[in-house]
C-alpha cells in the first residue's frame, strides 16, 4: 500500500503544531476526512488539551464512523484520567456496536479507577465478546485495588501506579 504523500504532508504538519503546543489545530483535524489524520488527532489533543476537551474526545467516541478512532477516543480519555469522562465511556460500552471500542472503554473505565462506573462494568461481564469481558474485570479488578489503595495511602507514586496498570 502507498501511503498518500497529501497524509505525510498533514503528518509532518501535525508534529510542527505539536511542537508549539497547538490544541486547537489538533481539535480542527478531529473532523479530518482521513481517519488516520483523526485517530493522530484524537491522541495528541487529549495529551496537550487536557480535560478543557473532553466533550470534544466524547464526540470522536461516540460519532466517529471508524471504529479504530473511536479506541483511540477511549484510550485517551481514560489516560486523561478525569471523572468528566465517566458517562461518555459507559455509554459507549454500552452501545458501540464494535467490540474494539467497546474494550477500549472498559480499560479507560478502570484506569480512571473510580467505583462510579462498577455496576456499568459488572453488567459488561454479560458482553458477547469475551475481549469485553475480560477487559471489563480488568477494568473492576483496578478499581477494587485504587479503593483499598487510596484507603491505606494516597500519594503520586500510587496513583501513577494505578493509572499505567489499570489497563
Amino acid at each position: 500500500m502507498k501511503v498518500p504523500d497529501s497524509r505525510i504532508e498533514i503528518f509532518l504538519e501535525m508534529e510542527e503544531r505539536y511542537r508549539v503546543r497547538d490544541a486547537e489545530y489538533f481539535r480542527g483535524l478531529l473532523k479530518h476526512h482521513d481517519f488516520t489524520i483523526r485517530a493522530r488527532a484524537t491522541c495528541v489533543l487529549a495529551e496537550l488539551g487536557g480535560r478543557e476537551y473532553i466533550r470534544d474526545l466524547a464526540e470522536v467516541l461516540l460519532r466517529d464512523e471508524n471504529p479504530i478512532v473511536r479506541h483511540e477516543a477511549a484510550y485517551s480519555l481514560g489516560q486523561l484520567g478525569y471523572r468528566e469522562a465517566i458517562p461518555y465511556l459507559v455509554e459507549s460500552l454500552k452501545r458501540d456496536p464494535h467490540p474494539i471500542v467497546r474494550h477500549e472503554s472498559a480499560i479507560a473505565l478502570g484506569v480512571i479507577g473510580s467505583d462510579e462506573a462498577s455496576s456499568d462494568l459488572e453488567e459488561a461481564l454479560k458482553d458477547e465478546s469475551q475481549d469485553v469481558v475480560d477487559s471489563a474485570i480488568i477494568a473492576l479488578s483496578n478499581i477494587a485495588f485504587c479503593k483499598r489503595l487510596f484507603t491505606v495511602r494516597r500519594d503520586e507514586w500510587s496513583e501513577e501506579f494505578a493509572r499505567k496498570t489499570g489497563g
